[in-house]
């Protein structure tokens, strides 16, 4: 689909519009009802239809089905993020069902007893601090909603009588979780069956935040009362670099989720937070930007302008700073001549971060150079 937007001196632009697509909750409930409606029907669906947890419906295609024995099946979905894929976009996820009748009713009395499992390339909890328990599968409860929902929606009314078993197996499961911060959180052996309403929103961050709050979780439930936010994978390794003592579950990686994180750390009680970022983040942080895309970049080297002239007084720097390519090379010019202002940017990411996550949490910024090597320090 197209949509027009307005552009500038009265021009139009033709925007695509971003698709959506599904979780790996919705693949699991889909492959499940795939397998459940060949057991009773004798017969491979082609597609199914899943209801989201937002009360909306999707049709979506079967890609294995095959019978195993008279009361038991397993087909499988391919994973669609839509255009916002994930390492998880295009995966295989399956579903290997069992149907059993009893003599005796369930404990639901006229609805089935249903068991979720999990199988081959599905992770297991190890840590507390998550939404499912330690020893269980990795399979949270907006899925497991969905796919006790797709069990029922196959089998009607009064059936008490009947055990349906689902087993969920992710055939590159292993293989797909090395790329996740799974065993950071400490879900071993395979990916997370996830998803809050069973939709993928193109550029909604809804997995990302999902991971920052649930790293959150761990950090606290591990009794850690402070956590290190870094912005991406090349920050972390240095602050476990300059912080080699600290446990892992400490380090939490916030991407461009400056507000959001602080937020969500300072609700879960924790009461020092270490921010340590580079330069490009660190001026966006200082000037209190929620989120702190690079769209934002035109903007915030502007006002670093004008800090530098403030500060220094020099105008012929502040002019060589507002005509940087980039946040690095400005602070490639100020470092020698004015490191003052760089030390100012690192004040003010804790003025910044204290709105965000209270006054009563001891906020620490750390700016790191681009080797690594810690430029300031606000305990130093």
């Amino acid at each position: 689909m197209w949509q027009v937007i307005p552009a500038p001196a009265g021009q139009l632009l033709i925007k695509k519009k971003l698709r959506s697509g599904f979780t790996t909750g919705t693949a699991a409930a889909a492959a499940t009802k795939g397998a459940l409606r060949l057991i009773l029907e004798g017969q491979k669906p082609a597609s199914v239809q899943i209801r989201y947890l937002t009360g909306d419906r999707i049709t979506i295609a079967i890609h294995t089905c095959r019978s195993l024995q008279e009361d038991r099946a397993e087909c499988s979905v391919i994973k669609d993020a839509g255009d916002d894929p994930d390492v998880t976009h295009k995966a295989e996820i399956g579903a290997r069902v069992v149907l059993k009748k009893s003599t005796t009713r369930s404990r639901a009395g006229r609805s089935p007893k249903i068991i979720i499992l999990g199988g081959r390339g599905v992770g297991r909890v190890t840590k507390p601090g998550l939404e499912i328990p330690p020893g269980h599968p990795a399979i949270n409860p907006g899925p497991r909603r969905m796919i006790t929902e797709a069990i029922q929606d196959v089998l009607g009314g009064d059936n008490g009588q009947l055990t349906v078993s689902t087993e969920i197996f992710v055939p590159r499961g292993r293989e797909l979780a090395e790329k996740t911060l799974n065993a950071r959180l400490g879900i071993l052996d395979g990916i997370s069956i996830l998803g809050t309403t069973g939709i993928v929103r193109p550029m909604s961050h809804d997995a990302f935040i999902a991971t920052i709050e649930s790293a959150l979780s761990v950090a606290r439930a591990s009794g850690l009362d402070q956590v290190y936010l870094t912005t991406g994978r090349r920050s972390e390794r240095y602050a476990q670099t300059h912080w080699a003592r600290v446990v892992p579950e400490a380090f939490i990686q916030i991407g461009d989720f400056f507000k959001m994180s602080l937020e969500s750390a300072a609700k879960r009680g924790f009461s020092r937070i270490a921010l340590i970022v580079f330069f490009g983040k660190a001026v966006k942080m200082a000037q209190g930007v929620p989120h702190t895309h690079a769209a934002k970049s035109a903007l915030t080297m502007s006002k670093l302008a004008r800090w530098t002239l403030d500060i220094s007084g020099d105008e012929k720097l502040s002019k060589t700073v507002l005509a940087a390519n980039t946040a690095r090379h400005a602070f490639d010019i100020l470092r020698e001549p004015c490191p003052e202002v760089i030390q100012y940017v690192g004040r003010q990411i804790v003025d910044s971060a204290r709105k965000f996550a209270g006054t009563t949490i001891r906020i620490r910024s750390v700016i790191l150079d681009y080797s690594g090597t810690i430029f300031f320090d606000s305990d130093n």
